[in-house]
């Protein structure tokens, strides 16, 4: 059973300054949830409970967000806007919340690496905030956990990308093992490669099951790609064995890390309310 999530979120968004000089990019809202409560929604949805988030500097919003603030609640008790704040005191009261912060930024694999004290001896979800995913089946999450609970190895999830795109993603190589195009076991894994030299066009986004084996790989990796510690470099060690499955999800993915993204996700929430 899967009973953690892991959310990196110490970046710094830059492509988002300036309203990130001050605001972590993870409570940019759509509409009007941050980023960050549709990413603990969607592990919550999966069976989830327990949400390890690694912070760093100026990213005090993001723990007050997952508390209660009693001085709101009493301005609006008894009124009209009371029902807005019920959804995150529901995730206040089902899920347990943890931090630790990232004091440098070295990467993807850094950043879970930090986590490994949250996480412990055990296998663990990890969200990408700013990949903001939506299905009108079951989420992402709960998909890739049945990937998990067949393979039982490390799960990436995975969508197809313009050619042209793959010098923004880790990507990946393998073959299908269910006699279908959602499931394949890993053989290659290049981070952002040219697209000339990509082997496919299959990108992994964020949304990963790892086995806490990782831990100790990310220790042994050297910095890659950008002279940070890349997981896709260190899930390579463990596809080598055989190790890493890539599972392509039923949804959408919306790359909110970008204004057109994040504009093309806030135009389909908000067709998908009214």
């Amino acid at each position: 059973m899967i009973k953690k999530c892991l959310f990196p979120a110490a970046g710094y968004g830059t492509r988002f300054l300036p309203a990130t000089k001050a605001t972590p990019k993870e409570m940019l809202p759509v509409l009007t949830k941050p980023l960050i409560q549709y990413g603990v929604e969607e592990a919550l949805e999966a069976g989830i409970t327990t949400m390890a988030i690694v912070t760093g500097r100026g990213k005090r919003a993001i723990e007050d967000h997952f508390d209660i603030s009693y001085e709101l609640e009493h301005q609006i008790k008894g009124t009209a806007k009371e029902p807005l704040l019920a959804e995150i005191r529901s995730l206040i009261s089902q899920c347990t919340f943890s931090y630790t912060r990232q004091v440098e930024m070295k990467g993807l694999g850094h950043a879970i690496l930090t986590g490994e004290t949250l996480i412990g001896n055990e296998p663990f979800a990890v969200v990408l905030a700013d990949d903001l995913c939506t299905s009108h089946s079951d989420g992402i999450l709960s998909q890739m956990i049945e990937v998990y609970d067949k393979y039982q190895c490390s799960v990436v999830a995975i969508e197809e990308v313009p050619k042209e795109e793959t010098d923004k993603y880790g990507v990946i190589a393998g073959n299908p093992v269910d006699g279908t195009d959602h499931t394949y076991r890993v053989t290659d894994m290049v981070e952002k490669p040219d697209p000339k030299e990509a082997p496919t066009n299959m990108a992994i986004i964020g949304r990963y099951i790892l086995t806490p084996d990782i831990f100790n790989i990310i220790r042994n990796t050297k910095p890659g790609k950008g002279g940070e510690i890349q997981i896709t470099d260190a899930l390579l060690e463990q596809a080598k064995a055989g190790r890493v499955v890539a599972y392509k999800f039923k949804g959408k993915r919306f790359d909110c890390g970008s204004v057109d993204g994040f504009v093309e996700a806030t135009n389909y929430f908000y067709n998908e309310r009214k």
